[in-house]
């Protein structure tokens, strides 16, 4: 029988940026991103994978508001999931599939990240919970995810960065719409504190 996790998490603060920077390691996260893809035009993106897109990441830690929540096991960061209001998330606005769906204004989950060995365990609920405790915090009404479908086959970890169907239902969200046959649009409505 294996050990029980004892895992915590935090909003990533400023003095948080050492974990973050140790969980996403050289390759910063995958392929040199530092969670900016949907912070960034493509093309700046492109052009700043690697250390440009990690001190413009690093300014966005340090700006204050934190851009998401750490998961930590035995306090060793684990874990990344990028949430905030939909605005902070610029190319959300370009994308032809996930247009805002109403007028409401909604935090957005964009992003996870799990350190390898800790993958397939479970955490992107508890991460995924973790930011929804987070955005609640912050007076957050509305929080969508636009995971991607699996389709049977085991989807390569590279590329279900923005989480899978079953992890935001079982994180409590339902689906708002279908983006597309490969993503949906999931929400789940808050309570205020």
């Amino acid at each position: 029988m294996s050990k029980p996790m004892n895992f915590t998490s935090h909003p990533v603060t400023p003095d948080r940026w050492p974990d973050l920077v140790q969980l996403f390691g050289e390759r910063g996260a995958c392929a040199g991103c530092w969670c900016m893809y949907w912070r960034l035009p493509r093309a700046k993106y492109e052009a700043g994978q690697g250390a440009s897109n990690r001190r413009a990441f690093e300014r966005v830690v340090r700006a204050g508001r934190a851009p998401g929540v750490l998961a930590y096991v035995d306090g060793q960061p684990v874990g990344w999931c990028a949430v905030g209001p939909r605005e902070s998330f610029p190319r959300l606005e370009k994308s032809r599939t996930l247009q805002p769906i109403d007028d409401r204004p909604v935090w957005s989950v964009t992003c996870f990240f799990i350190a390898r060995p800790w993958r397939r365990r479970g955490l992107s609920v508890r991460l995924l919970q973790a930011a929804v405790a987070h955005a609640r915090s912050q007076g957050a009404t509305v929080v969508e995810g636009y995971p991607s479908v699996s389709r049977g086959a085991r989807m390569a970890d590279a590329f279900a960065w923005t989480g899978l169907v079953g992890t935001f239902e079982r994180a409590g969200f339902r689906i708002a719409a279908r983006a597309s046959d490969s993503r949906r649009i999931m929400r789940r409505e808050l309570r205020p504190n």
